[in-house]
């Protein structure tokens, strides 16, 4: 890849500017959830390591460039140290001359870079200011390089630039599932609403061999083929689009996997009574919460033999039992093949995640992604402004 990596950088004695991503959830003061904290772990780690000063940059909550107390960074001091094992000496007043005046292997974090304005609208004086406190710049936060802010692109042009141990992992990842991957390539995409998914799913089927839909959006394309959906969530007025993009897989020979059996039901909520008809019999008083059993059989023959999955969403209202079976059987029969060394299995965005962690398989993934917008963003083949960056 173009972009270069800590171990293509001299760090020794230099100060080097990181940025990260801590917007993590807090409540009462405490941090509720460190994953993005643990996540940068290494990358702080190596650096200091390798003999540099990370400085840390980030951004928390959505203050629009005013100074909000209850979303300063300094809230998160105690779990960043806790997580590195180092001290953290928070930065929240004139950046250049507490910078000048910290130990070669100090661990600095600046205060939240959203109080400034320049930062989302990437300015450029804001981005020098940035760039006259360290020597090399590195960013480890692919969660936000679909923004084109001072400290995610303008900085990036500014010094010698490079990608932190989490951006590398999350970029490879990507490249191996999408960019260069190993055949076949089985896609499964799930959600409420194709409206949203739109450039996902013209993205898709140009690069994969299959693609499970699932979900409302399973519904609509239901719909649009003239099948009754009864009461379920379905986008009739996209009828049209769902049937542009069923033409567009078959020119190009990209398999559309809508499920051939459904779990009905007559109200939206757990344990309501159920029954499982195929996909063509859905009665009119009920709605489709879920992909049913000869469905998920049949996903799991075409996965027999792929060699690279990606998925961004579920095939069912996996939150209420009993309509979480089909994706936590989906679940199972990914990482078991991944766990075979059989199948690279990457996965991202949130009711995805939440899937995963509900299933217990998230250690099994060959990777997950926590970037969310990004994450879905690279899907759908637009070009990150972060990432663009580092490629110079």
């Amino acid at each position: 890849m173009a972009w270069k990596t800590l171990d293509d950088m001299d760090l020794n004695g230099k100060r080097v500017l990181t940025r990260v991503d801590i917007n993590v959830p807090m409540e009462d003061g405490e941090v509720t959830d460190t994953t993005r904290i643990d996540r940068i772990v290494s990358t702080v780690h190596d650096i200091l390591a390798a003999g540099g000063t990370p400085i840390l940059m980030a951004h928390f909550g959505r203050p629009k460039g005013k100074i909000v107390k209850e979303m300063s960074l300094g809230q998160v001091v105690p779990a960043l140290e806790a997580a590195l094992g180092h001290s953290v000496e928070f930065i929240d007043g004139n950046y250049r001359d507490t910078v000048a005046e910290l130990a070669p292997d100090a661990v600095a974090l600046l205060e939240n870079l959203r109080f400034n304005p320049g930062e989302e609208s990437n300015d450029k004086g804001f981005a020098q200011r940035l760039a006259s406190l360290g020597d090399v710049y590195v960013n480890d936060a692919f969660s936000a390089a679909h923004r084109a802010h001072a400290s995610t692109e303008a900085l990036a042009r500014l010094r010698p630039a490079c990608a932190g141990r989490l951006m590398e992992a999350e970029l490879s990842a990507l490249e191996a599932a999408l960019g260069d991957p190993k055949r076949p390539v089985v896609a499964v995409v799930g959600g409420a609403k194709v409206s949203t998914k739109l450039d996902l799913l013209g993205n898709l089927v140009a690069k994969v061999d299959h693609l499970v839909i699932g979900g409302g959006m399973a519904n609509t394309f239901l719909a649009a083929q003239g099948i009754s959906v009864g009461t379920s969530l379905a986008e009739h007025d996209m009828a049209d689009t769902a049937r542009d993009i069923l033409g567009k897989a078959a020119a190009v020979g990209c398999e559309i996997i809508l499920p051939r059996d459904i779990v009905v039901a007559g109200e939206f909520k757990e344990n309501a009574p159920h029954q499982t008809v195929t996909a063509t019999a859905c009665p009119k008083d009920q709605m489709i919460l879920d992909a049913g059993p000869e469905t998920v059989a049949y996903v799991k023959t075409v996965l027999a033999n792929a060699k690279t999955l990606i998925m961004n969403g579920p095939l069912g209202v996996f939150e209420l039992a009993p309509f979480h079976r089909a994706t936590f059987a989906l679940l199972e029969e990914i990482t078991a093949q991944t766990d075979a060394g059989e199948l690279i299995s990457v996965a991202g965005g949130g009711d995805t995640v939440a899937a995963i962690n509900a299933a217990g398989v998230a250690e099994r993934f060959t990777y997950i992604s926590t970037a969310g917008g990004a994450f879905l963003e690279w899907m759908e083949g637009k070009t990150l402004p972060g990432v663009a960056a580092l490629e110079g």
